[in-house]
């Protein structure tokens, strides 16, 4: 599979990093200016799809649950954001 050396690399990242990497980005999607941020938190959402249509089946249903609500939450910002 093709996303497996990218998940493994980034299972060895500091956690706590990530999470505020991912923050910021998101912060800065939500604060520059309507296009560009939409764009942004568009990209981000995408990113999102591609690591949860990977580890879907070995997510806890909780976990699911609390991620589509995430991603639905950045695709429905990024595109009032956008247009």
């Amino acid at each position: 599979m093709l996303a497996m050396p990218l998940l493994e690399r980034l299972a060895r990242l500091n956690r706590t990093a990530v999470f505020v990497a991912a923050l910021v980005v998101v912060l800065f999607g939500l604060f520059l200016p309507k296009p560009v941020g939409g764009l942004i938190l568009l990209a981000v959402a995408g990113f999102l799809i591609a690591i949860m249509s990977t580890t879907w089946r070995v997510q806890p249903s909780s976990t699911r649950v609390l991620r589509t609500f995430v991603l639905v939450f950045l695709v429905l910002t990024g595109l009032t954001r956008t247009f």
